[in-house]
């Protein structure tokens, strides 16, 4: 029990830090971003190959990971996402083209995958660095990995800073302003372009680090994150397609579901387990029908 509550926990956070991300492009530039499915998978491949190259400990590659990714995230905007803000593009259109860009994301991850067997003799089609993850301590005779304490503190200093950044910085404000009211913040001298920009860096940062830290998680291919994107739109639009926190919290609490009311359920029906990702998929269908706003409509938007 003390097993699987423990590591519901840390994919809840991975998953809710993943989550934010989404929420964050959405809020800003109206764009679900599917190209985010790649983005978590180059975090969770960047960190493997690091540490297959350099070794040392794993979780020194995860800030080279989520960087990398948002740099992906300026380039989506500048080369693809602007042209097509600044000619109206629907919603619809943004999201497709977004699909496109993950597509692309994903093949060059896939031949970058082939260099690393051809050139340097690493197989990379389906990797496992979580024995690599050393035991901190054991309550109870549970083990408690690093894992389990990083990813916990990550989605709270993610919470810290994002309020502080949003609240007592200029960007952060002009960036609130601009979600809220773009027309009235460019209206204001606020340049919106470099505030979207800078949202998406940070989207990519955010989806970058949940993937950095999710192969300290668990194992994975290239299709990692078309596995589990469900799952972080799943808790974006739970949490609230509007509010940043709000689509943090909805991912932990898509994520703690997914796993720990499983296994409370198998008690009673054992067969659940092989039906684990329908949960997310039943308070996605749930919170559309019964509440669109998601959790952040129920207290004031960020």
């Amino acid at each position: 029990m003390l097993a699987i509550l423990f590591s519901s926990i840390t994919y809840a956070a991975i998953l809710g830090i993943g989550c934010a991300s989404i929420t964050l492009l959405y809020a800003s530039t109206r764009t679900f971003n599917f190209a985010h499915a790649s983005m978590i998978s180059w975090g969770f491949y960047i960190v493997f190959v690091l540490y297959k190259f350099f070794g040392y400990i794993p979780y020194l590659y995860v800030p080279i990971a989520a960087l990398i990714a948002a740099a992906f995230g300026i380039l989506i905007y500048y080369f693809v996402i602007r042209r097509l803000l600044d000619v109206g593009a629907s919603e619809i259109t943004l999201m497709m083209v977004t699909l496109g860009v993950d597509l692309i994301l994903f093949a060059v991850l896939n031949m970058f995958v082939d260099i690393l067997k051809r050139g340097f003799g690493i197989d990379a089609t389906k990797i496992n660095i979580v024995l690599t993850d050393p035991i901190v301590v054991r309550i109870w005779g549970t083990p408690i990995k690093y894992i389990h304490i990083i990813s916990i503190v990550s989605a709270i200093v993610i919470v810290v800073v994002l309020h502080l950044f949003l609240t007592r910085t200029n960007l952060g404000i002009a960036m609130r302003a601009s979600i809220e009211n773009p027309t009235l913040a460019s209206i204001l001298g606020i340049d919106v372009n470099t505030v979207y920009l800078f949202s998406w860096f940070i989207g990519g940062l955010l989806a970058g680090l949940s993937g950095g830290l999710l192969v300290l998680f668990m194992e994975g291919t290239t299709t990692v994150g078309f596995d589990i994107v469900v799952f972080y739109f799943a808790g974006s639009i739970v949490g609230g397609l509007y509010s940043i926190y709000g689509g943090l919290l909805g991912g932990v609490l898509v994520g703690f579901s997914e796993r720990f009311l499983t296994f409370l359920l198998s008690y009673w029906i054992p067969d659940i387990i092989a039906y684990r990702f329908a949960i997310p998929m039943v308070m996605l269908v749930a919170t559309l029908l019964i509440y669109p706003k998601g959790l952040a409509g129920l207290v004031k938007r960020v």
